[in-house]
């Protein structure tokens, strides 16, 4: 069990996925919170914030964590709609989520990111990992 512990907190992946998955979450609160006071609607809110988020996260993601080589125009077209289009799917738990506990609960707008942010961290990492950026398999 250890040994296991020892492996994840040695990662290099996963610590700069962690790193910059942090990063991406401040992103995306900063926004929020900064819209908060608007009269603007809490989704449009949130999906601007995602916007800023997610493109901070494929730049930070393609470079540092998973290092993708992906080059050409198509390809990189790919790589991106594939990466924006997991985030879409993150994004709209992520919205399922607020809305119970936002709108059909009660809690305040400035906790219920919280769970969905950890769970959307998870998520989208194995999204980027097994599907986004994959490494090309030898034949």
């Amino acid at each position: 069990m250890l040994q296991k512990i020892k492996r994840l907190l040695t990662n290099k992946e996963l610590i700069l996925y962690f790193v910059f998955g942090v990063g991406t979450t401040a992103v995306d609160f900063a926004v929020s919170y900064l819209l908060y006071p608007t009269n603007i609607n809490i989704h449009v809110i949130h999906a601007i914030a995602w916007v800023a988020a997610v493109t901070f996260a494929y730049v930070t993601n393609k470079i540092y964590v998973f290092q993708s080589k992906t080059k050409g125009i198509f390809s990189i077209f790919l790589e991106v709609a594939s990466f924006a289009g997991s985030r879409l799917f993150t994004l709209l738990l992520q919205e399922a989520i607020v809305w119970v506990l936002y709108d059909k609960l009660g809690f305040s707008e400035y906790i219920v990111k919280i769970p969905a942010a950890v769970l959307v961290v998870i998520l989208n990492y194995v999204i980027s990992k097994l599907l986004v950026f994959r490494k090309e398999r030898k034949k």
